[in-house]
């Protein structure tokens, strides 16, 4: 979808700096969430974007690098959004990558006990190039890599959370 003005970024609902939902919080290490992907949606893509990346990171996370919780890039560039818990389903030709998690498609948030909320903070890519010469074995650094080399636009909504128990 292209239109005039920079492009836009929405998780419908959530307002950048709310609270992540329950529904998007990982089921295991501790949390109960539903582990499932948010709806997100987006327009203004620029002139010459050829595909999407998304990505979900945790710059908080306690490992010296962060956590990646989503990796998804091969999106095709005629989309306006993917529907909530889209992960696993995505459309033909996008690619969801390995996690640290260690698995391919989304994972929620999970931050230990007591720590300051985390930010979560989703990012999608106009990217220059119809797909990336990557598969669903890639890890997020080098996805990172190809996709930063690739980016016409980006644009971004963060999300706190933080868990007592």
């Amino acid at each position: 979808m292209q239109t005039n003005g920079p492009m836009k970024f929405n998780l419908p609902g959530l307002a950048d700096g709310a609270t992540l939902p329950d529904a998007q919080v990982f089921n295991s290490f501790g949390c109960s969430g539903g582990n499932q992907s948010p709806m997100i949606m987006w327009n203004n893509v620029p002139p010459g974007t050829q595909s999407l990346a998304l990505t979900m990171y945790d710059p908080d996370a306690p490992t010296g690098s962060g956590w990646w919780h989503w990796v998804v890039f091969n999106i095709p560039s005629g989309m306006a959004g993917l529907p909530a818990n889209a992960s696993g389903k995505l459309p033909k030709g996008a690619i969801e990558s390995v996690t640290d998690y260690g698995n391919p498609g989304y994972g929620g948030a999970c931050p230990p006990v007591g720590s300051p909320p985390h930010h979560y903070i989703f990012t999608l890519y106009a990217l220059k190039v119809k797909t990336l010469p990557l598969d669903a074995k890639t890890p997020p650094a080098m996805v990172g890599f190809y996709v930063n080399q690739n980016t016409l636009a980006k644009a971004t909504v963060t999300l706190l959370y933080g868990r007592n128990k």
